[in-house]
């Protein structure tokens, strides 16, 4: 870890995430959970194929709708109460530590990490970690989950020159939505990616 100085601690603001009268929010939490079981459910079912193969989860990551692949994730996460250590000497998009299931895990905003503005933080936005699988222990902030998209109504756009590997624009067959598929398996071996902090020093721990 870079720097000796302490990390500060940043609290996820609780009223960001009600936006609704005391007398409303205990229900509207109550809803919230729901669905977010409901979605772990599918995510989960799809990965085991018990549900039709070929479908991804959308997001909104930025502004931009995005599509993860289900079998490189791990769990979705309401971030309401969640305290964020910041990280000394690190990059902007590395928000800092969080402690899930008794782990440490790096959260990371991939709006900032692919130059654009800061994601927003509000009463829909969500944690969604790495699979286990993928070897690093990290979590992407995104600002939206869309739900489950299929894959068989999209076409792939030209990739742009220059343009990271790991995302790929899609569209619909109609020309509707525009997407880009993130593919977290290669990003997670970008070099850029793993050394977060400022002079190339790794704040992911043993990735490997």
């Amino acid at each position: 870890m870079p720097g000796n100085a302490t990390p500060h601690a940043v609290r996820v603001p609780a009223h960001a995430l009600s936006g609704l009268p005391a007398s409303e929010t205990g229900g509207r939490r109550g809803r919230l959970r729901q669905y977010q079981m409901q979605l772990l459910a599918r995510v989960q079912a799809a990965r085991s194929g018990a549900v039709a193969a070929r479908k991804e989860l959308g997001v909104i990551v930025g502004g931009q709708h995005c599509l993860l692949d289900l079998t490189q994730l791990g769990e979705i996460v309401i971030p309401a109460g969640m305290q964020i250590q910041g990280v000394p000497l690190a990059q902007d998009w590395y928000l800092g530590l969080a402690a899930m299931r008794g782990r440490l895990t790096a959260i990371i905003d991939l709006s900032r990490y692919r130059g654009g503005a800061a994601c927003a933080l509000h009463a829909d936005s969500r944690i969604i970690t790495f699979a286990p699988r993928l070897g690093l222990n990290c979590a992407l902030l995104v600002e939206r989950v869309l739900g489950l998209r299929q894959q068989h109504g999209m076409v792939a756009g030209a990739q742009p020159v220059g343009a990271a590997p790991w995302a790929r624009p899609y569209s619909l067959r109609d020309g509707g939505q525009q997407w880009l598929r993130l593919d977290l398996a290669q990003l997670a071996q970008e070099a850029r990616f793993l050394d977060a902090g400022f002079g190339g020093a790794s704040l992911y721990g043993e990735h490997r």
